[in-house]
């Protein structure tokens, strides 16, 4: 095959799988990240969360019933998490806050008066879930590429890589989210650190309606590099439009939802 014929066939390859999803490749990554940070960011929200825990060294498996409040927008994001069940975790919670373009902050409230800061890199109660993946806001970084596509299972995938930049203080380095093509949601994400090593997968397995009729990541699971099993949640309900105040966003709050 001579040059210009070999030419034209790499651009025809190169630009095939472009013209296989031209709703989403006509616009930039930017605005697809744009797209998604919106309807991250929604406003006010009171939801109640089954968190499950792969068994630890043969015991049993670790099932949570949680009440999450949430205030996320532009400006930043808090989120008080708290446990109604079982009975003896009862009021357990932590609460975060992170400022845009800020380090998140958050303490761990365990009954009666114990509190103590959190390490945004731990799991949540535990688990495979960081706190850091409940307010980082890496459709919201600087750097948003579009970097391939694949198919998971029969849903076609554009690969949306996310970079933090200066001022975007981050404990992961890149994140890459495949994004179904079709529905514009994510349904897998994946988090590296330092060096580009993988640190968490997380794999939505259901999508539902909510309260205000969109389409949402309604189950999934959090698998970490290096440890064994994964994580499990399950959103049992959610409601937009409530009213929370800074006062809902308190180690004080903490001590009322246990009953203090």
């Amino acid at each position: 095959m001579n040059t210009p014929a070999r030419l034209r066939v790499l651009l025809l390859l190169a630009f095939s799988s472009i013209a296989a999803h031209p709703h989403l490749r006509a616009q930039d990554a930017g605005a697809l990240a744009a797209t998604l940070r919106k309807s991250v960011l929604d406003g006010s929200s009171v939801t109640r969360l089954k968190l499950e825990m792969a068994p630890q060294a043969g015991g049993e498996k670790g099932v949570l019933q949680l009440q999450v409040k949430a205030r996320r927008g532009p400006a930043g994001s808090e989120v008080l998490y708290q446990v109604l069940w079982p009975k003896t975790r009862q009021g357990e919670g932590f609460l975060l806050q992170k400022p845009d373009n800020r380090a998140a902050t958050g303490i761990h409230f365990t009954p009666p008066n114990t509190v103590a800061p959190v390490k945004l890199q731990e799991g949540i109660f535990g688990s495979a879930l960081a706190y850091e993946d409940l307010v980082d806001d890496f459709y919201g970084w600087k750097s948003q590429e579009l970097v391939g596509e694949e198919t998971l299972g029969r849903v076609a995938c554009l690969i949306l890589e996310s970079k933090p930049g200066p001022g975007q203080p981050s404990g992961y380095s890149s994140v890459r989210s495949w994004i179904d093509a079709k529905r514009t949601v994510p349904v897998r994400i994946e988090k590296y650190g330092a060096g580009g090593a993988l640190v968490r997968r997380i794999t939505i397995t259901r999508l539902a309606k909510d309260d205000i009729n969109r389409l949402i990541p309604s189950t999934f699971t959090v698998q970490r590099a290096g440890m064994e099993g994964e994580t499990a949640l399950e959103g049992t309900s959610i409601k937009h439009d409530v009213t929370l105040t800074d006062a809902d966003f308190t180690d004080d709050a903490l001590r009322r939802g246990a009953g203090q």
